[in-house]
């Protein structure tokens, strides 16, 4: 669903004009969409007949100069890129409609772009938070789930791998296995995007974490080999549920919420999120952008660039908390002279 911004645009104080009405009409009766979009589409038209007024000009005389004036207006008070955007996919078919009825010669709103809206950064926890995450002892008694959720949580935090990537592991290397992890070497190796294998070092608390439940899951085979479901090999995936088959990201993605709650963490976690603390809080260490990049397995530098502004974003609330002079007091009786 759409949600529309709530910004202070001209105020709408008569009826629809009438060419905006059988737009309205068109588009409701005969290209039958759905009420929320053609109400959509009735604020966004009573917006450009309200700047046309204001303009004094009629809505078949718009050029695209005055579409840019007002996309500026727009953006002075408020409104994001993406907001615009839509209101000009609005626009753009008001007057693409009225073209096929000969009323405008050209469109003005066809080579009108939006403002460009900067990207938002990856959501990544304190290094304090994913350290309380990771080494939470869960309180159920539940030993399955605690040794395997935990398990979890060290690969994703402690590798940075991507959750597809960790579904995608089984407990031996295989010519059939898609990745698998080797303890004694401590690596990770996984099955990335564009089918691209890379090796990731598996640090000791996921070691140790991965033995403890290989050990709770090993116990568990005999009983999960007779009671699987058809097709399943319980003996082959390293993360796996009770009936045997192999956790899908879904479960994964709710496992991980659930646990970040019961850690007492402030806000849900998902599993990119521990994928994005990882590579944030190595850099933060390390300052290696290509060493990261080749951890994460991205194929260009400029994905992993991003990383370094929550580093910087990092420093700077070092900065404002410690630096003498990172917040000078105003007022008072000032300094000696």
């Amino acid at each position: 669903m759409v949600i529309r911004e709530t910004i202070n645009d001209p105020a709408v104080t008569s009826p629809p004009e009438p060419l905006v009405q059988r737009y309205l009409d068109h588009v409701r009766f005969e290209k039958r969409l759905a009420e929320r979009t053609v109400a959509l589409y009735t604020l966004d038209l009573e917006k450009l007949a309200v700047y046309a007024a204001q303009a004094g000009v009629g809505l078949t005389a718009v050029e695209s100069g005055h579409i840019r004036r007002w996309v500026a207006q727009m953006h002075s008070r408020g409104r994001s890129g993406r907001g615009i955007a839509l209101i000009l996919s609005g626009w753009r078919g008001f007057y693409t409609w009225l073209g096929r009825e000969g009323l405008v010669i050209s469109n003005p709103v066809l080579d009108v772009r939006s403002p460009k809206t900067a990207k938002p950064l990856p959501k990544a926890l304190s290094v304090d938070d994913a350290v309380q995450m990771a080494s939470f002892a869960g309180t159920q008694n539940d030993p399955w789930l605690e040794a395997r959720d935990a398990a979890m949580v060290e690969l994703l935090y402690g590798g940075g791998l991507r959750v597809g990537e960790l579904t995608g592991l089984d407990v031996y290397a295989s010519d059939a296995a898609r990745g698998w992890v080797d303890l004694q070497a401590g690596e990770a190796h996984v099955l990335g995007k564009g089918s691209k294998r890379r090796i990731v070092p598996v640090g000791a608390k996921a070691v140790q974490a991965l033995e403890a439940w290989l050990q709770v899951r090993n116990r568990a085979l005999p009983a999960l080999a007779g009671s699987a479901v058809k097709g399943a090999t319980p003996h082959a995936a390293l993360f796996i549920g009770r009936n045997g088959t192999r956790l899908t990201s879904q479960s994964i993605w709710q496992r991980v919420r659930q646990r970040s709650m019961q850690a007492g963490l402030a806000a849900p976690v998902h599993p990119h999120m521990l994928r994005h603390s990882f590579a944030s809080h190595v850099l933060q260490s390390s300052s290696d952008l290509r060493g990261v990049q080749e951890l994460l397995g991205h194929a260009n530098i400029s994905t992993t660039q991003v990383y370094t502004r929550l580093d910087f974003q990092h420093l700077a609330r070092a900065y404002d908390a410690a630096h003498p002079r990172a917040r000078i007091k105003t007022g008072g009786s000032g300094g000696s002279k």
